[in-house]
């Protein structure tokens, strides 16, 4: 993975988002690392990479989907078709600003996203 952000600095852009896949969660904190040590900004999808040290995520939250999808297992294994089951979605979505990290990277959050945070990581 840090072989994957060396090569992505090269191109010299201008901030990078990180793909929620399964690796990319797994190795958050060092791709957090790695992209702070070639100075590039991340944008992620769950709190997660933030709290490792990613710059900004917008996303829904793991720990409520993995809930809602308990709640349907729990289901399915007291019966119900799966069939029958309504297709769930995300009905809410956090914006979670890392502010030492934008230090770190010389950047200002402008104020009015700053408003807009569902929470601040210092």
């Amino acid at each position: 993975m840090p072989g994957a952000l060396d090569a992505v600095a090269k191109e010299r852009p201008d901030a990078v988002f990180v793909y929620p896949d399964p690796i990319s969660i797994r190795e958050r904190r060092q791709i957090a690392e790695v992209a702070l040590k070639q100075r590039l900004p991340t944008m992620n999808a769950f709190r997660e990479f933030v709290d490792a040290g990613g710059l900004i995520s917008y996303g829904s939250n793991i720990a409520e989907n993995f809930a809602l999808v308990g709640d349907q297992i729990a289901q399915i294994l007291n019966g119900v078709r799966p069939g029958d089951l309504p297709v769930l979605q995300p009905t809410r979505f956090e914006l979670v600003i890392n502010m030492k990290t934008a230090k770190t990277l010389g950047l200002t959050i402008p104020p009015s996203l700053l408003l807009r945070a569902d929470q601040i990581v210092e």
